[in-house]
């Protein structure tokens, strides 16, 4: 199937490893022409050349409020056009309610919240008919996750704030979606199944409420972002898909 992705340009955030580096390297493999980006300026060179020359990076913050023009501004430069973004962002620290510190809370809603609604509306101000914003959420969208409060209350919101924008660029022909990962196999997940007593078991535990009775791969995600972004999926918009294996409880 082809998606149509030969020669489209996209911008990918926090694309040096886990789901935003997956989601960018099935672009690139389908023919589009990425600007992935990181904190860590050595970081993203390596990134961007395991990627190949249809790969550019820039270091940058997304919490950084000059962050979405230069990104924009770079995919322009770079490669001549600007046709979507997936607004990608690490996990904010984990923790129950009374771990979590106030100054834990604003650097989160900085990076994780407020820094993907300027990306987004800066892109919103730059994109044409055809043009995609994605976001990379959580499955805490639908379902809180035991441990990861501050996740709880931020992925909603960016939920909300995604429909609200698909209502309001549907009009122009430009897209929203959001994808919602689960237990993937990435660092991140692996951390996060370390804080318990014994990080086998918990694997084995959380594998056991999975319908497919495995964590998803990072490729299996990064097709899946690919295909939304993509002009294949040209009338899918204002969605939240769970990337999950089934775990999700709700329909």
């Amino acid at each position: 199937m082809d998606l149509g992705l030969k020669d489209r340009v996209y911008v990918v955030t926090g694309a040096t490893r886990g789901l935003g580096h997956a989601s960018a390297r099935e672009l690139v493999g389908d023919g589009a022409k990425v600007i992935i980006t990181g904190r860590d300026e050595k970081t993203v060179a390596e990134a961007a050349t395991a990627l190949g020359p249809n790969a550019h990076g820039v270091a940058v913050d997304n919490s950084d409020p000059g962050a979405p023009q230069s990104l924009i501004a770079a995919a322009r430069e770079r490669f001549g056009g600007f046709d979507g973004i997936l607004i990608s962002v690490g996990g904010p620290p984990p923790g129950f309610v009374a771990d979590n510190t106030d100054e834990q809370w604003q650097s989160a809603f900085e990076s994780v919240f407020l820094g993907a609604v300027r990306l987004a509306r800066a892109s919103a101000a730059e994109l044409g008919e055809g043009g995609v914003i994605g976001f990379v959420l959580s499955g805490s969208v639908h379902e809180p996750i035991p441990g990861l409060t501050i996740s709880n209350g931020l992925r909603p919101g960016l939920a909300g704030f995604a429909k609200s924008l698909s209502d309001e660029l549907g009009p122009r022909g430009i897209r929203v979606v959001g994808v919602l990962p689960a237990r993937i196999d990435t660092d991140r997940v692996r951390e996060l199944d370390g804080y318990a007593p014994d990080p086998e078991a918990a694997r084995a535990a959380n594998e056991a409420r999975i319908p497919l009775r495995r964590y998803g791969t990072p490729e299996e995600f990064g097709r899946t972002a690919a295909f939304l972004l993509s002009p294949a999926a040209s009338y899918l918009t204002g969605i939240m898909v769970p990337v999950d294996g089934g775990a999700r409880h709700g329909f």
